[in-house]
């Protein structure tokens, strides 16, 4: 059953509390690539790395080193939610786009600049673009620790939508707030998970 709580908050882009809340999350605006598979391959961390270096080369007081990523299975995949999200279909078929938060903006020759200074490899099939999220409400929570353990955090978010009646409603969202390689020990890594929602 819906819960009357449906109080929206209004949030900042990288903050995030450690229970489940629901926030009006601000618009953004970022230097993408996109990807498939799933994360921690060689391919997905190339990715990772060559979206800090664009976005360490692009001007402005943005931080570099926070790498975010939008998760999502093709329209053939069998239908997810918050808490299932990882669960339902292999990982080898997730989509991904890797993000890197630059100054609104920012225009595409700039980008393309940076990616030729870039020192990470840049792949033929990499197409790098600014993308941008739009204000949006959203469910999210800070969880603290290794990757291994967010399905415990996203039953506590899907847990908390669906009392509220809400439904996600587009790509799953995580912000890396600390930077990480495939030999980075977990245990104290923050990680904003954030999904957005409307009435289902």
């Amino acid at each position: 059953m819906a819960t009357s709580d449906t109080t929206v908050r209004a949030g900042a882009h990288l903050d995030a509390a450690g229970a489940p809340e629901l926030v009006r999350a601000p618009a953004a605006t970022f230097v993408s690539v996109t990807g498939s598979g799933r994360p921690g391959t060689e391919a997905f961390y190339r990715k990772k790395r060559l979206v800090s270096d664009v976005a360490r080369a692009l001007p402005g007081d943005h931080d570099p080193t926070v790498v975010e990523l939008l998760y999502w299975f093709p329209e053939t995949a069998q239908p997810v939610e918050i808490a299932d999200f990882y669960w339902v279909n292999p990982t080898d078929d997730l989509q991904y786009r890797v993000l890197g938060r630059v100054p609104d903006g920012t225009p595409t020759e700039d980008i393309a600049a940076a990616c030729r200074a870039a020192t990470s490899t840049v792949d033929a099939g990499d197409e790098f673009e600014v993308f941008s999220l739009p204000e949006r409400t959203v469910v999210q929570l800070m969880h603290h620790g290794p990757f291994a353990s967010e399905d415990r955090s996203l039953a506590d978010l899907g847990a908390f939508a669906h009392e509220r009646g809400l439904r996600r409603s587009g790509p799953h969202h995580e912000i890396h707030l600390d930077d990480f390689g495939p030999d980075t020990p977990q245990e104290n890594l923050r990680t904003i998970l954030r999904d957005p929602v409307s009435v289902g």
